[in-house]
């Protein structure tokens, strides 16, 4: 049925072309076209008839007396843009409060990984997820995680997703794939220590790839060998997200794959990756722009993928080719045939643009609608509230102040520390002496000492991983949230066992979220019910508000001097992202693929 409308629409585009009775529904008369397939940009007019591109070019003979005819003089006329990668979760926001404030900056197609949900929740999480994608006017499209936990051997998740999984889920609407490959990031550990992870990973993505799906890699620091057996897991076309130097870059591109740069809120890796281009020459078309991860915050007030091109073409790259990066390069890598290009046939997502240096988004067009005008989104976006079968994900029973003690009957003990890097998911390694008191081990606000601990959440096992971080500068109190990346236990820092213990208490009895805590006393919360990550109460200017009101509590009362604090330690949890994390089975070594100890 979906080939026949198809076909019966495409006679309609014809006969309005070729017959003086029909004319376009819309004309942008009179602006520049940004051509991204010969990256040029020159006059012409571009009409639409429904949610189709008819024609580019000189469209007069297009207009009839129903037509509307937007004056776009001085303007310039872009493909919308495509958010290559990217976790609702980490906004913390439904599908539709995260478009709502998208949208308007001119992003139009969304590939989001359900990564999050899925280790929360598993398929109910993701199906439901799919089910809200449905909802919103822009184009959302799902690729699925293969394998959760990430690294059994190292971690917990609420639901263990495998190949026995895949069918069900690539068959299912707004789903297009699998997404990125983080059970082989760590390749050569993973072969020598649980191969079975491999053999389980091919027969997802060899099932993927037979019914025309994409396979996303996650290939952080692999060159080489490990990078070659990387790709090959994926199926031979892949992209990563986690590449953060020229050189990973220039090995990538040299070997087919596709680098999404990411420039997220926390995670900043564009302008190093595009130096393979600007100061290698190498070719561009599989240069991705992504995000990964942003917060609210940064999309209400600095824009989304229009962000991300302005801060590229600020590292001396030509606009055109820019754009690129976030239209027919992505189209081409995800095989969206049908947006990324403006030319005849292809949906007319459109973005009109002010100044193309500066990426000033005028308005927006998706599916031949205006959507957007200065900023706003001028059509009906209703609020989405999920179903309970996501909600209640916290099956934990109240902690007490023993079980996040490290204890020593020594009078001081070397520690390992975790070393937070601020704009990376990549940690340092430390190790530092600690007082010991009354058997417990110390933490040293001075020296930025801190504790840290990953309290599994989902009633598996009852387990805490506990150790010590530096990097947050907190002078008192705790924070806690139950979200971390990527089992999604709960997570909590602080300068003293008590606070912890509360705030993670709070979480608890919230049923996920995030809780600040001083003496004792929680100062500010923020409740996330569908599973621990999202908010299905709040707007997303309202998630926006209280998550400044948030950080400015950890920066002023806690005395922490991490920008997005929240964001840095959700990341602290990631174990296949190296040197060192904590999941709720201990201190990891994620490039030895061990449980350390957090005294020496």
């Amino acid at each position: 049925m979906k080939y026949i409308k198809q076909a019966m629409e495409y006679k309609e585009l014809i006969d309005t072309l070729m017959s003086d009775k029909n004319h376009a529904d819309i004309v942008l008369y009179g602006g520049s076209v940004v051509n991204v397939l010969t990256r040029e940009v020159y006059k012409a007019d571009i009409a639409i008839k429904g949610k189709y591109i008819l024609m580019v070019g000189n469209c007069e003979s297009l207009i009839g007396e129903n037509t509307i005819v937007v004056d776009v003089e001085g303007k310039f006329l872009s493909p919308g843009f495509i958010d290559s990668h990217m976790h609702f979760e980490s906004s913390m926001l439904t599908i539709t409060e995260f478009s709502r404030l998208s949208i308007p900056s001119g992003t139009t197609t969304l590939i989001a990984d359900p990564h999050e949900i899925g280790n929360a929740l598993g398929p109910i999480g993701m199906k439901a997820m799919a089910d809200e994608a449905s909802k919103v006017v822009n184009h959302v499209r799902l690729v699925v995680p293969a394998l959760t936990p990430d690294c059994p051997s190292l971690e917990t998740a609420g639901v263990d997703v495998s190949s026995k999984d895949m069918q069900d889920l690539l068959n299912y609407k707004n789903i297009i794939g699998i997404g990125e490959l983080q059970g082989f990031s760590n390749a050569k550990h993973v072969y020598r220590n649980t191969p079975e992870i491999i053999t389980d990973l091919l027969a997802s993505t060899t099932y993927a790839k037979s019914i025309g799906k994409v396979v996303d890699g996650n290939a952080p620091e692999l060159f080489g060998e490990e990078l070659a057996a990387h790709i090959i897991c994926t199926g031979g076309k892949c992209s990563c997200h986690e590449t953060t130097t020229k050189e990973e870059c220039i090995e990538k591109l040299r070997q087919g794959v596709y680098v999404f740069m990411r420039e997220g809120s926390t995670q900043k890796n564009m302008a190093e990756c595009i130096r393979a281009v600007t100061e290698e020459g190498l070719d561009s078309r599989r240069c991705i722009l992504a995000t990964d991860d942003m917060v609210a915050k940064d999309l209400e007030k600095l824009g989304h993928m229009n962000e991300i091109v302005k801060r590229t073409i600020n590292q001396g790259v030509n606009p055109i080719e820019a754009i690129q990066m976030v239209t027919i390069n992505p189209a081409t890598y995800f095989g969206l045939e049908d947006r990324g290009v403006l030319s005849p046939s292809k949906v007319a997502d459109i973005a009109i643009i002010n100044d193309l240096n500066e990426m000033d988004v005028e308005a927006v067009f998706i599916d031949g609608k205006l959507v957007a005008a200065e900023g706003e989104l001028i059509v009906d976006l209703p609020k989405y509230t999920y179903p309970n079968c996501v909600k209640n994900s916290i099956k934990r029973e109240m902690l007490i102040n023993s079980e996040l003690e490290i204890k020593s009957e020594k009078n001081q003990v070397t520690v390992r520390c975790i070393k937070a890097i601020p704009d990376q998911n990549l940690t340092e390694c430390l190790e530092i002496e600690a007082i010991v008191r009354n058997g417990v081990v110390q933490s040293d606000v001075d020296s930025d000492l801190l504790y840290i601990a990953c309290i599994e959440r989902y009633g598996r096992n009852n387990n805490i991983g506990k150790a010590f971080v530096k990097g947050f500068g907190l002078k008192k109190g705790a924070f806690a949230e139950s979200v971390a990346h990527d089992t999604h236990n709960i997570t909590v820092v602080g300068t003293n066992i008590v606070d912890m213990v509360v705030a993670v208490n709070k979480v608890i009895e919230m049923g996920g979220g995030i809780a600040v805590v001083n003496n004792g006393k929680v100062l500010e919360e923020l409740r996330l019910p569908v599973g621990g990550l999202i908010t299905d109460e709040l707007t997303g200017t309202e998630v926006s508000e209280k998550i400044s009101k948030l950080e400015k509590i950890v920066e002023k009362d806690l005395g922490g001097r991490l920008h997005a604090p929240f964001m840095h330690l959700s990341f602290l949890a990631l174990s296949t992202s190296p040197k060192w994390k904590i999941t709720d089975k201990g201190l990891i070594d994620v490039n030895n693929f061990e449980i350390l100890d957090p005294i020496v």
